[in-house]
């Protein structure tokens, strides 16, 4: 008694295939649920957009928690302003952050990368945020891989679908 299993492979999309069944919202939905990739990019596309509009919002509100405590003590100092004012500047950077990976993750993903590095270096420096910096290398490591999904899911700026590959 042999069992065979046989093995449905979906055939691959072409562009102009991906981009009439995008057209058609149903397209991009059953996408969503057969494509791993594609949704990994919107999964992480959408985190990146919602998570830095609203942390940069409440950066003006202080409602999630009390975020000048987050600064280093050395970084204050330096300041020519309070550690509140700072943080209304990191706050408006974080939506400006969360708006341009809406618009173009394929090059805003490295900019929220670097802005994470940024973080990370600054929690190193001050002692009992540890746990914060190891969070923030997990979301950094997700904006590289939102980098590199966006490379085949969000085209080129100045490339028009059909030289996109």
């Amino acid at each position: 008694m042999s069992e065979s299993t046989d093995t449905v492979v979906a055939p691959a999309r072409t562009s102009a295939s991906a981009e009439s069944a995008s057209a058609a919202g149903e397209g991009f939905w059953s996408r969503l649920r057969s494509d791993p990739a594609f949704a990994a990019f919107w999964i992480l596309r959408a985190g990146f957009v919602v998570l830095p509009l609203w942390m940069g919002i409440d950066k003006f509100f202080n409602v999630l928690t009390d975020w000048p405590g987050y600064l280093a003590p050395w970084i204050v100092t330096l300041l020519p302003f309070s550690a509140q004012t700072a943080m209304y500047v990191v706050g408006v950077v974080e939506i400006i952050a969360g708006i341009a990976i809406a618009i173009k993750p394929r090059y805003a993903s490295y900019v929220v990368a670097l802005w994470l590095a940024a973080i990370i270096i600054t929690l190193l420096t001050y002692s009992g945020f540890y746990d914060v910096a190891l969070r923030d290398l997990g979301l950094l490591v997700a904006a590289l891989a939102l980098s590199r999904l966006a490379v085949l899911y969000d085209r080129p700026w100045g490339r028009s679908a059909r030289t996109c590959r």
